[in-house]
């Protein structure tokens, strides 16, 4: 209970603080994304989140306007659906900030299991429905373990299959170890990682 309320309290405070200190990352990324690519700055697509209920997730455009509508969920780094500066939004996951949004409202946390689209979350076993117990986050193991991901689904016929059949399980895996261990100072390790793997790169 106590972690409950802690959670809430930095995802709040933590989102609000990272949307005003990125403020003039996020003006100088929608000017880029304009003029890359003319059309709609923020991609947003449903998600399912706590309790199986959807909610409008939020990215910069990585990616060609309609591309949801030209191809697989799963995206891989060779794929040509993505745009130049979608590129450097992607490797740098910058293209994830407007989630911060989605933290602010309630809709996500900082740590937690990755949403998905409901085609996936329709193919979960009784035992991966437990990650729809907590609300899904920007960042979790999974998310540290497979930040290529796109380089691990380059050159697939199928994204989506090869996703399902080389990246979903572990994530699961992953995602309900954190579940089971959870506490704040788990989601402060984790947060620092993330932010030492970008940098990394």
């Amino acid at each position: 209970m106590i972690y409950t309320i802690l959670k809430r309290l930095f995802d709040f405070f933590g989102s609000l603080i990272g949307i005003m200190l990125l403020s003039p990352v996020f003006i100088i990324l929608t000017v880029w994304i304009l003029i890359n690519d003319f059309g709609p700055v923020i991609y947003k697509s449903k998600r399912v989140g706590k309790n199986r209920e959807l909610f409008n997730f939020y990215k910069f455009r990585s990616m060609v306007v309609n591309a949801d509508k030209m191809g697989p969920s799963s995206t891989s780094e060779d794929d040509p659906r993505i745009t130049p500066a979608g590129r450097f939004l992607r490797k740098y996951k910058l293209d994830e900030l407007p989630q911060l949004f989605n933290v602010l409202m309630g809709d996500m946390s900082i740590v937690g299991p990755r949403p998905q689209v409901k085609w996936a979350v329709d193919q979960y076993t009784e035992e991966e429905l437990k990650v729809l117990t907590v609300k899904p986050g920007i960042t979790d193991y999974a998310s540290l373990k497979f930040h290529n991901e796109g380089e691990i689904l380059a050159g697939s016929a199928d994204p989506d299959k090869t996703y399902m059949e080389l990246i979903h399980p572990e994530k699961m895996r992953l995602s309900l170890e954190y579940i089971k261990t959870s506490s704040f100072l788990i989601d402060i390790k984790i947060i620092f990682q993330t932010v030492f793997t970008i940098f990394k790169k």
